[in-house]
């Protein structure tokens, strides 16, 4: 278990066995739906698009042997308020986080399996 900052923000505690704080492989999720969750609502703030709540679900397939890394993540973006009028500008909301703002997503291997699906609530 350890604890620390990034040098901004509280500090956060890390346990490799998820007890006493996040496990660093389901950080690296909550990083990641962190990131695209923020770009999203800016993006559709920008794009001026009603958005009452985001939720970014996240589930990671990895591998059997090490080192462990994700080999596949599902992402599933769920957003309340857009009408279905808005439905392409919330689609690329999505695409703009992942093809070109999302820093942590573009820090993770190419090759992962990446699959994004949008719901609305």
């Amino acid at each position: 278990m350890f604890k620390g900052d990034a040098g901004s923000g509280p500090e956060i505690t890390v346990d490799g066995d998820g007890v006493e704080g996040g496990s660093p492989m389901g950080l690296l999720l909550l990083s990641l739906v962190g990131c695209m969750a923020i770009d999203i609502r800016v993006i559709l703030e920008k794009s001026r698009v009603k958005l009452e709540s985001l939720e970014m679900v996240a589930e990671g397939i990895r591998a059997e042997t090490e080192p462990r890394r994700y080999e596949s993540i599902e992402l599933v973006c769920r957003v309340e308020g857009p009408g279905e009028e808005d439905h392409d500008k919330v689609q690329r909301a999505v695409d703009l986080s992942r093809d070109k703002y999302c820093s942590v997503l573009h820090s993770l291997s190419p090759d992962i399996d990446l699959t994004i699906r949008v719901e609305r609530a």
